[in-house]
């Protein structure tokens, strides 16, 4: 069975510098993958490889076993990618719900006539893409927040809508960027156990770019370690952890 994500042999290189390097990678239905690595190691120019953001000079990207490397963002969403961001991104000036409808809308029946025209079918999409909205909502259990203006959110609550808006993309892979960024201790047990939830309901890949240990070794199941551009090591989270390399590069530990 295809991974739902694949990157094989990817490269960037920026002028006569390979920001990443051959990496290579796969994240299964259902399956948890952390990426990891010290500041400036590729990792960001990597997960922009991912969601079609930054060419790669070389390598493939695969979603379903079917390559997108060359495929624009949009597609990719399309096909079930979706992510967050390492800063918040919501919508300003609008409810959390309707921040939520803007991604559930892709999923109505409607077409961009019918809304341009304002047509019946429009008024079902709208429907459709609420009931989608309120659903997510509902299994996050942050329907108090629908009403609430966006851009008021603390960052533990905006993160939170965030995620929720990626799910409405119905993911079959989704992007973590530093999902625990800004996140005090409490907040960020608490997300680590709602992404575990996430997983075993909805049963979507995950990649996940984080520096926070916490977050990273319960909910993992395999971790990919980037220093300089390349994979310094690749393997369960005990596995990493006890690695001498990783720990020299990463956790900034002497080996014996």
């Amino acid at each position: 069975m295809a991974a739902a994500l694949e990157l094989r042999d990817v490269g960037v290189r920026f002028g006569s510098f390979d920001a990443v390097d051959g990496v290579s990678l796969s994240v299964h239905a259902g399956e948890v993958v952390g990426l990891i690595g010290p500041n400036g190691a590729g990792k960001t120019v990597t997960f922009n490889v991912v969601t079609g953001l930054q060419p790669a000079t070389r390598g493939t990207v695969l979603l379903d076993g079917r390559d997108v490397t060359g495929a624009a963002a949009h597609v990719r969403t399309a096909m079930g990618l979706a992510r967050t961001f390492q800063v918040v991104q919501l919508f300003a000036g609008m409810s959390v719900l309707e921040n939520l409808m803007v991604a559930a809308h892709r999923f109505t029946s409607a077409g961009v006539v019918v809304d341009a025209l304002r047509l019946p079918g429009r008024r079902r999409a709208l429907d459709q893409a609420r009931e989608r909205a309120s659903a997510v909502l509902a299994f996050l259990e942050l329907s108090h927040l629908a009403d609430v203006e966006a851009s008021s959110l603390p960052v533990g609550q905006a993160r939170l809508v965030e995620l929720a808006r990626a799910l409405c993309l119905k993911p079959k892979v989704l992007l973590l960027d530093e999902p625990a960024s800004g996140l005090d201790p409490a907040e960020t047990a608490d997300f680590v156990a709602l992404l575990a939830e996430v997983r075993s309901v909805l049963g979507c890949a995950m990649l996940l770019v984080e520096h926070d240990m916490g977050v990273v070794m319960p909910l993992c199941d395999h971790l990919v370690v980037m220093n300089f551009g390349k994979v310094l090591a690749s393997g369960t989270p005990s596995e990493v952890r006890d690695d001498p390399a990783v720990r020299t590069a990463y956790l900034g530990a002497v080996p014996a």
